[in-house]
């Protein structure tokens, strides 16, 4: 007989459960422990994280793969740590939500000076910081209303795709509600728009794009943050508009797609005739641009906005007006349903024959080594469809822009928030996601040497979770990316030696090395990465393959070079 009632901390994790969200990240804490008794009940399984930095990385990855992420931390101390991990979910438009234990109601209400706080009495403090990160709070003081707040919350986090803030007091962790409130689920179907608005905006959008003689589809990052690549495919084939992507939209859209062309860049786009193409458009539809500094190539996108429709969550932006309420999904299902193709003339599609120019070799260092120039575009004929690739913040985020990808590979970048130290903790969340949807997809990780000393702790959660991954840590002798944007011999963009591959043993118990698929590499060659790309296991994917890869101390990916020179002018 189902049980009458739930306590509140059941009523949450099984409200996640519910949402998709089969793990909860996090560690413990005095003001969550008695929270965490109840995880595993309500059906989630509890990722004990190194720290909380690293569970919130990984939160994000999760909620990028799944549609929510989940973190809980304690009071001031565990928060504050994952605020960074946060804020950057904040700037990318990822769902996390983020449970924090706090003190006692009663405490709270006597102004106590208790630990973890700033000794002021304040207990309010940390959550303001977090509103300026979050998209909805709450702070579960009353049982009564608990339920409604938690469905709140949680649908704000689904829909508009930011991280969301819950405190939940240790006297209120086991507080009754109404167990049959669950039965109703929560609503996390997108807003409609209003018929009549929509039905205005998508018949101008349509008039413009018959009318026009060059028009272009651009797609970025917030088509699969609001998860519409499926519609934006839909939209692209039916239209048979030459389609491109901005770097933060690499994964967006399928790379063989008769009239996909590539990437622009602004200034940087890798090949004149595909910035041609986009800037001498007299129609330029954007699907979810984000128009930051790395995605512009420094703001040098060269647009007119009378000849520019930006589509985003919620409105559109179209001759100089922006129209509200607006939202994407209903508007794209529309504009695909409603668009004629008897209406378009022949030439508005046409694409250009263009030749790719061939993979350029560094004739300064020798062929018998890895170069950036060689692995991106290797790595084109090694990524199966539905790979989930890692690419940290530096030279790897920039040098996936390079390779050519197969259909559904997942690319999960932080173009935007830019902190290094993100990938190995994100690869354990895409991992843990990966494993909780049953597919058996790739995940893969490609992080620089900097970047892996900061977060090499969320080793020791992969294997401790028997997850599968592979991790490339590109050994290049410090912060490459950072030596070309400013100290090319600067004694700060230096980096303690460490002998990477040894990590993995390291972080395998003595007494569980048997039970653990773990496999360590190290590689300075061409010839020693073809011997493992071409390897049947470590293609496989399963178990952890972890790989010290060597390259040449200022080695860098063309387009980082062309940006950084920029820079300099």
């Amino acid at each position: 007989m189902a049980p009458s009632t739930v306590n509140v901390a059941e009523y949450l994790f099984t409200r996640l459960y519910q949402l998709g969200v089969r793990d909860l990240h996090g560690l413990p804490g005095d003001f969550n422990l008695l929270a965490c008794d109840y995880v595993g009940s309500s059906g989630l399984t509890w990722i004990g994280n190194c720290n909380e930095l690293n569970a919130g990385y990984a939160a994000d990855a999760y909620g990028r793969l799944r549609g929510l992420g989940a973190i809980m931390t304690t009071f001031g101390v565990g928060e504050l740590s994952c605020i960074n991990a946060i804020a950057g979910s904040f700037s990318e438009y990822v769902p996390v939500v983020h449970i924090v234990g706090v003190p006692k109601t009663v405490v709270q209400k006597k102004n106590a000076m208790l630990h973890h706080t700033l000794g002021n009495g304040d207990f309010d403090v940390f959550a303001r910081i977090a509103k300026e990160l979050s998209i909805a709070q709450a702070n579960l003081m009353d049982p009564v209303t608990a339920p409604d707040e938690i469905d709140r919350v949680l649908r704000a986090c689904y829909i508009h795709s930011r991280p969301v803030y819950i405190q939940l007091p240790a006297d209120i962790v086991q507080k009754p509600v109404d167990a049959k409130l669950l039965d109703s689920p929560i609503d996390i179907e997108t807003p409609k728009s209003d018929d009549e608005k929509e039905g205005v905006v998508a018949d101008r959008i349509l008039k413009k794009l018959y009318a026009a003689k060059k028009p272009i589809l651009l797609v970025d990052a917030g088509a699969g943050r609001h998860c519409v690549e499926e519609l934006v495919d839909s939209f692209a084939r039916k239209t048979l508009l030459p389609t491109f992507i901005a770097p933060m939209g690499k994964g967006m859209v399928n790379e063989d797609l008769p009239n996909f062309v590539g990437m622009y860049n602004g200034a940087l786009t890798p090949i004149d005739a595909w910035r041609d193409m986009v800037e001498s458009s007299d129609l330029i539809m954007t699907i979810g641009n984000v128009k930051s500094d790395l995605n512009t190539a420094g703001f040098s996108y060269n647009f007119n906005k009378l000849n520019t429709i930006d589509l985003h969550f919620d409105n559109v932006s179209m001759d100089y007006a922006i129209y509200e309420e607006i939202y994407m999904r209903w508007l794209l299902e529309r504009l695909v349903r409603e668009f004629d193709s008897s209406k378009m003339r022949k030439e508005q599609t046409d694409l250009p024959v263009i030749s790719r120019p061939p993979v350029a070799e560094n004739a300064n260092f020798s062929k018998e080594e890895i170069t950036h120039e060689y692995l991106w575009p290797r790595l084109s004929s090694w990524l199966k469809t539905g790979d989930v690739v890692v690419a940290d913040t530096g030279t790897s985020y920039v040098g996936i822009w390079e390779t050519k990808l197969p259909p559904g590979v997942h690319v999960m970048t932080q173009i935007l928030w830019s902190s290094i130290g993100y990938g190995v903790p994100a690869c354990q969340g895409a991992a843990q996601a990966i494993k909780a949807e049953g597919s058996g997809r790739r995940t893969i990780c490609f992080e620089g040497d900097g970047s892996f000393q900061l977060t090499v702790q969320e080793l020791s959660t992969i294997i401790h979770h028997n997850l599968d991954a592979i991790i490339f840590v590109i050994e290049n002798d410090g912060y490459e990316i950072e030596r070309w944007v400013h100290g090319e011999k600067a004694s700060y963009n230096d980096i303690p030696k460490w002998q990477y591959s040894l990590f993995p043993n390291a972080f395998t118990p003595t007494e569980k090395t048997s039970e653990r698929r773990v496999k360590a590499y190290k590689i300075r060659t061409r010839e020693e990465l073809e011997v493992l790309l071409t390897d049947k296991e470590f293609s496989s994917g399963k178990g952890l393959h972890f790989v010290e890869m060597h390259m040449p101390r200022h080695n860098a990916p063309t387009s980082l070079i062309n940006f950084t020179e920029t820079l300099k002018k």
